[in-house]
């Protein structure tokens, strides 16, 4: 974000009244979270790939592989 756009967001939130503030801060706080843990579910996602490739990778499945 640049600092134009963040100085138009601040100047666009300090114009709300104060429930809308408290809403806005809510939903921010809700994004961040969503975006931790979509980025936890993707680190874990990764993390299992080594764990499964034995089970993934072999002669019997090669069938599967083709779907």
């Amino acid at each position: 974000m640049t600092n134009a756009n963040a100085k138009n967001l601040i100047e666009k939130i300090q114009s709300l009244p104060p429930d809308k503030v408290a809403e806005v801060a809510d939903f921010v706080d809700f994004l961040r979270l969503r975006e931790h843990d979509q980025s936890l579910s993707r680190v874990a996602a990764r993390a299992s790939v080594p764990a499964f490739e034995a089970v993934w990778n072999n002669a019997e499945d090669e069938a599967y592989d083709a779907l």
